[in-house]
């Protein structure tokens, strides 16, 4: 193993650093994110079904149908619609569900795209109801339909908008009205992604920041990425620092390791809350079943961050299984974090 120099301490300078590397990790996301197709690794099924519309799409000169994007958070729902504007060889603006707060927000920005443009929009599912009306004759008849003014002088007003493609990405698929949700041509789910996968997703990456990294060590950070591309780049970031403070050029595995200690991450990728949450489940609750809104009183965390964050990761797994009366854990629990059932 790597020891740690006792003498290390921190410096202003150190200090500095720090905050520069938390400043640049939005621009190294952008900087790592495929360009194309044929750069995109992993989810086969849908790159299988964009090979098919997006060529039929660029022969008809049209744009393409709108496509709905849902799946678990860092998957590569954005990445994936700069891609497939990147395809179309078309422009794309992005904002997010929660940034739309007036119906004339909505209207400016589609007014403002040229044909065949992307618009993407993130968490569509917080989209305000008035706000999500309006998208309907967007979507369907490429034209706004607005009331001008209040009371006995308002006037409804048509706008003719040039066509247009809206991609919407959510993880939470059920909070999409019906019509919404059925205006939608393409609605594609992002799968999390095979360890074999996530490592060919870290060699790249490496190869782009230029991080010098063994292939055992690259499987090793895979394992424990939630199988999660944006946690794989994270933790590869996170190792290439640890190299850097012990002046070691290459990352092995047991520099990995030594990493994953220090995140409190195992070999499996779970981290202390996940590990908190399982714990509190078995030894408070029997195993369960328990409900949401008590393990989230129980642990201090708030119900949709364990329903959106923690629980579809332990449930593939599977380590947590859901039940009408709650949330159960299975016997493989047990065996990871060596506690003993029969005394629970």
């Amino acid at each position: 193993m790597i020891e740690k120099n006792p003498r290390l301490q921190t410096t202003k300078v150190q200090v500095q650093e720090a905050k520069k590397t938390a400043a640049d990790e939005p621009i190294i996301e952008n900087v790592l994110r495929p360009k194309s197709l044929k750069e995109y690794i992993g989810q086969s099924g849908i790159k299988r079904n964009l090979q098919v519309f997006l060529p039929a799409a660029r022969k008809r000169n049209e744009a393409m149908e709108h496509v709905l994007l849902h799946g678990p958070p860092g998957l590569g729902k954005t990445t994936l619609a700069f891609i497939l504007a990147s395809e179309m060889n078309v422009s794309i603006r992005t904002t997010s569900g929660p940034a739309i707060e007036r119906p004339g927000d909505l209207a400016a920005l589609l007014t403002n795209l040229q044909e065949n443009d992307v618009l993407f929009i993130d968490e569509i599912h917080r989209l305000r109801p008035a706000v999500e009306e309006i998208l309907y004759s967007a979507m369907e008849d490429y034209c706004l339909d607005l009331v001008v003014g209040k009371g006995p002088s308002a006037r409804s007003m048509r706008i003719s908008l040039p066509r247009f493609t809206l991609i919407g990405a959510t993880t939470k698929l059920s909070s999409l009205s019906s019509p919404l949700r059925d205006r939608f041509g393409n609605v594609l789910k992002l799968e999390f992604y095979t360890e074999e996968n996530i490592k060919e997703i870290i060699l790249r990456s490496a190869s782009i920041l230029k991080i010098k990294i063994n292939p055992d060590a690259a499987m090793s950070l895979a394992k424990c990425s939630r199988r999660t591309p944006r946690i794989a780049n994270r933790l590869l970031r996170r190792a290439r620092d640890y190299a850097n403070v012990h002046d070691q050029e290459t990352i092995n595995s047991e520099m990995v390791l030594a990493t994953l200690d220090l995140l409190e991450i195992d070999e499996l990728g779970l981290n202390a809350t996940d590990r908190k949450l399982l714990s509190l489940i078995a030894e408070k609750f029997k195993g369960g079943p328990v409900g949401i809104s008590t393990l989230a009183a129980a642990s201090h965390e708030e119900e949709a961050t364990i329903e959106e964050i923690y629980e579809p990761f332990l449930m593939q797994l599977g380590f947590l299984e859901r039940s009408p009366r709650g949330r159960l854990l299975t016997d493989k629990v047990y065996n990871h974090l060596a506690l003993d059932k029969t005394h629970l």
